[in-house]
């Protein structure tokens, strides 16, 4: 089969099954077991191992019956860096980008700071802090088997000397000393309980261990207050990405925790995605 027939063949698959971003799908698929970019596969004609067209035409099942095209695919960008992602770990998604952004422009002017991600996942607020913040030191906290595998293999492959955490966030507060941080960020699990079985079906193949936050959606930023709240050193910061909603009562939380200086940020819709704020000590 030559090119242009697998694409038209993938495409159809996808769009009888009713993919939403058919033509985008089959064009991620495709530059991915073609090992090429957008514009060498526009220009492709040659005919293709027989193999190779059924390994697409696998990867275009799979997407038809709603896996994600990130784990069909296997990999993921964030903020310009790839990520291995797959079955077991949270896709990275643009959302986090405004935590990451505004975690970035408090801590710049900290010389040689310290941070720690909890609920690390797969890497991406770890692996992007360390990199834009030469001299940082970054810990990244992951729980889950599956997730923390995916952290390291992503730290590995974006060249990321980070200290990988294998704990629950309970489990390993007490290895980091109080007053010893300048920094806690997190993108913790903060959809209600009874509302996972309603998301899109997309996202019921992601661990459920990455979005349950509980039956109130806070459970871990309780959690994260109570137990570590204490390690920053005064006028160190928390960033917080957060759900739909949740801004007014996390940033009471913050208050009742010795924090101020607490301010929210919007996504590109106008939803506050992000929360930060500057520890005072006196909790």
């Amino acid at each position: 089969m030559i090119v242009p027939a697998l694409h038209n063949a993938v495409k159809s698959l996808l769009s009888r099954a009713g993919v939403d971003n058919p033509a985008g799908d089959t064009t991620e698929i495709l530059c991915t077991v073609l090992k090429c970019d957008r514009t060498q596969l526009i220009l492709r004609q040659d005919k293709l191992p027989e193999a190779l067209c059924e390994k697409a035409l696998q990867m275009a099942r799979r997407r038809a019956v709603g896996e994600p095209i990130q784990y069909v695919i296997g990999t993921w960008s964030f903020m310009g860096r790839d990520y291995k992602v797959g079955k077991g770990v949270l896709i990275p998604r643009d959302d986090t980008e405004v935590a990451v952004g505004e975690a970035l422009r408090l801590i710049k002017s900290v010389p040689h700071p310290h941070i720690v991600d909890l609920c690390a996942g797969s890497g991406i607020i770890a692996i992007t802090l360390y990199k834009e913040l030469p001299g940082a030191t970054v810990s990244a906290v992951e729980k889950s088997g599956e997730a923390f595998a995916y952290l390291a293999e992503n730290a590995q492959l974006n060249q990321a000397d980070i200290r990988l955490i294998h704990s629950g966030l309970e489990d390993c507060a007490d290895s980091f000393a109080d007053s010893s941080l300048d920094m806690i960020v997190s993108n913790p699990p903060y959809i209600r309980t009874d509302e996972i079985a309603d998301l899109q079906s997309e996202v019921q193949y992601e661990p459920g261990l990455a979005l349950d936050g509980g039956k109130s959606g806070y459970d871990f930023y309780e959690m994260i207050l109570d137990l570590w709240s204490k390690k920053l050193k005064k006028g160190g910061f928390i960033a917080f990405e957060i759900g739909e909603g949740q801004f007014g009562y996390i940033a009471a939380l913050l208050k009742d925790h010795g924090f101020d200086d607490i301010v929210g940020y919007p996504d590109i819709q106008g939803i506050t995605r992000a929360v930060t704020a500057t520890y005072t000590g006196q909790n």
